[in-house]
């Protein structure tokens, strides 16, 4: 089974961290919340957004950075940024990737991008524009590594609940 891993560095916002981490659930993809957070995994606006999913959830809490890389060593980062100078469908994505996302109002620190020029990746929008919404972000990045990967172990069909396709015209 191919691996997708996804890491929030710092999150604030409960709703952003429930909305990705329904992403998370219905893609297989495991989430990974390092500390300090601006909530507590049992807000209640946290367990909202992420509806009746948590059950399908891999989840791990880190209490900083360097916790996270020191138990996740040889793993694939991609830091996704605004900073960065590559696209992110240009990236080839290899099985057990981590795609690294940062806190909504700071980003990732820039001591970590300056380290990893060549990882760190950009989704285009127009010169003034500050920021795509995180959850969103993670969204296109879960869906861009899925895409390349031929969407493993996903259902790719959906059915109707009134009528059968096969009969259709």
């Amino acid at each position: 089974m191919s691996r997708l891993n996804i890491v929030l560095v710092e999150p604030r916002i409960p709703q952003n961290t429930g909305n990705i981490a329904r992403t998370c659930a219905v893609t297989g993809a495991r989430l990974h919340l390092v500390r300090p957070m601006g909530f507590e995994p049992s807000d209640k606006e946290l367990k909202r957004a992420g509806l009746d999913y948590w059950h399908f959830l891999d989840i791990t809490y880190y209490d900083n950075l360097a916790d996270f890389f020191a138990k996740t060593a040889g793993g694939e980062y991609f830091y996704f940024t605004t900073k960065g100078r590559h696209v992110y469908s240009d990236m080839t994505y290899p099985d057990n990737s981590y795609l690294v996302f940062g806190r909504e109002d700071a980003g990732l620190p820039e001591q970590l991008l300056f380290k990893n020029p060549s990882r760190c990746l950009r989704m285009p929008m127009i010169n003034d524009a500050r920021s795509l919404n995180l959850s969103n972000s993670v969204a296109i990045g879960v869906y861009e590594v899925l895409r390349q990967w031929g969407f493993p172990e996903l259902k790719n069909e959906g059915s109707l609940t009134k009528f059968d396709w096969n009969e259709a015209l």
